[in-house]
């Protein structure tokens, strides 16, 4: 006699989407000034990382930098303009890292 049992339920991050496991992420690391009276930040969006993990790599990346920063909506935000020295930080950590914007 067989017996089966449920397959394993795969634990997702909170926010990404069902089929995300397949696809690799993509992400990009751009400028924006918006709303920040004309202070630029280095924006880091797109990585497939719950919320403690962005906390941590995004505390990782500022050291890297040596700037201040958050994590606001699934994104990191980082001072200043850094995005050269962030995607090949994100590239050593695996990530398909892209630079977006000019």
């Amino acid at each position: 006699m067989v017996i089966r049992s449920d397959p394993p339920r795969i634990e997702r991050p909170a926010g990404s989407p069902a089929g995300s496991a397949a696809a690799p992420a993509r992400v990009r690391v751009g400028r924006e000034i918006a709303g920040r009276a004309g202070k630029g930040v280095s924006v880091i969006s797109g990585l497939p990382l719950a919320a403690t993990d962005l906390e941590a790599l995004a505390g990782r990346l500022k050291r890297l930098c040596g700037a201040g920063g958050s994590v606001k909506n699934g994104t990191i935000e980082i001072q200043g303009d850094h995005r050269d020295r962030l995607v090949a930080e994100l590239r050593k950590l695996g990530y398909d890292a892209k630079r977006s914007g000019g």
